[in-house]
């Protein structure tokens, strides 16, 4: 949140460019000349533009044929990594690459001076928020989470469900602090734009709609074991709502399980309302804990099946979580002296490298790790990561 004193100029800003957008709008004899200049350009600013793009064209297709080179040899080093884990042979250093990717330092492209026809405007896909999720699941399934009176209810479910799975209080609590900042609560949802979300990733552990539905066809059947043991135990008004809750977990658990396992036919389901209701189970306060935990655990045992028996460090575990445990579990069974010689390259695809201020700039596993758990550190002394420890 902004301070007064910055949002009072924000506002005095936002104020004169307002009233700087009402002039210019209004006809008059300075506003032909500026039209005019903007369509039209000199012949020899027109011929420096196209020798300025010459020449960025041409150190830009340097460039990328050197990239390509790069990620075509991070790839191949990948596949070698993985035939080899699969044959049980040791993997090291020369299985990596040791440089780090090559950087653009060119000419930037040039502005033409000449105007560019407009393309077509392209259509936003709509990011579902809370709300949404709520009113899908009330259309799709008549069905409501159940959510609980205040955020500490919802962490003393969690830590009850996540300790009896098997989850570290430690483990727990940093992955909290690490993913919501903090203070988040069990609807937090990632992070907006404006007013517009930038993703459905939701609650202590920033499930993703594709998350939820892909947990409830692997986990389905031991949700609907645990839930229905809880049915058992319920009685008077109370049981009737957990009955219908069992019904509603059924069906999402039989729609998730229709397409084959894999994440793109989950993320299909996950785009469409159907899945937005599916992904509603996230805040209720009975089946959210066991998404949550599950969102973890399977790190934990993905890691415990490859014969990795050392409990997962939080930061650890967080590499699996936010790069998928094949690759997360590449950087957790390095050796500890490799992890400052490999760059966090081998672990990524080009465009998502590039997109990762992050990883760009804590560059090698060892600094990555490094910075997870300075992180991890700073935001566990928050309220909401301290409330979260104190329900353990």
């Amino acid at each position: 949140m902004l301070h007064q004193p910055i949002r009072t100029l924000a506002l005095i800003v936002a104020g004169a460019v307002a009233g700087a957008s009402s002039l210019l709008a209004e006809p008059g004899p300075a506003a032909a000349p500026r039209d005019a200049l903007a369509q039209m350009a000199s012949p020899a600013a027109i011929a420096e533009y196209q020798r300025k793009l010459a020449e960025y064209q041409q150190a830009r297709a340097a460039f990328d044929q050197e990239a390509g080179a790069y990620w075509k040899a991070i790839s191949d080093k990948r596949r070698t990594r993985n035939a080899k884990r699969r044959d049980r042979q040791p993997i090291g250093l020369d299985d990596y690459v040791l440089e780090q990717p090559p950087v653009y330092s060119g000419p930037k492209r040039p502005v033409n001076p000449e105007p560019e026809p407009e393309g077509e405007p392209r259509e936003r896909k709509y990011i579902p928020v809370v709300a949404d999720l709520v009113k899908a699941a009330q259309e799709h399934f008549q069905w409501s989470p159940q959510r609980p009176n205040n955020d500490i209810d919802f962490k003393r479910a969690y830590a009850r469900f996540a300790a009896a799975a098997g989850l570290t209080r430690e483990q727990a609590v940093r992955v909290y602090a690490f993913e919501t900042g903090g203070n988040g609560k069990h609807d937090s949802q990632s992070g907006f734009k404006g007013n517009r979300a930038i993703s459905t990733a939701i609650g202590y552990n920033q499930l993703l709609t594709t998350n939820s539905v892909e947990l409830l066809a692997e986990q389905g059947p031991l949700f609907i074991r645990l839930l229905g043991e809880r049915v058992a135990h319920t009685s008077g008004p109370a049981r009737g709502a957990m009955e219908h809750k069992l019904a509603v977990l059924k069906k999402m658990v039989a729609i998730a399980r229709s397409v084959p396992d894999e994440w793109s036919a989950h993320e299909k389901i996950g785009n469409t309302p159907q899945g937005w209701a599916m992904h509603a189970m996230v805040l209720d306060i009975d089946v959210g804990p066991m998404l949550q935990t599950h969102k973890l655990l399977t790190s934990v045992l993905f890691a415990r099946a490859k014969g990795y028996t050392r409990p997962l460090s939080a930061a650890e575990l967080e590499m699996m979580n936010l790069t998928g445990d094949g690759t997360g579990f590449d950087m957790v069974t390095m050796p500890l002296d490799m992890r400052d010689q490999v760059p966090t390259a081998n672990f990524f695809q080009r465009g998502g490298y590039e997109r990762n201020p992050v990883a760009v700039r804590h560059n090698t596993v060892a600094k990555l790790l490094a910075v997870t758990d300075a992180r991890m550190d700073s935001l566990s002394n928050l309220p909401g990561a301290k409330e979260l420890a104190a329900a353990f």
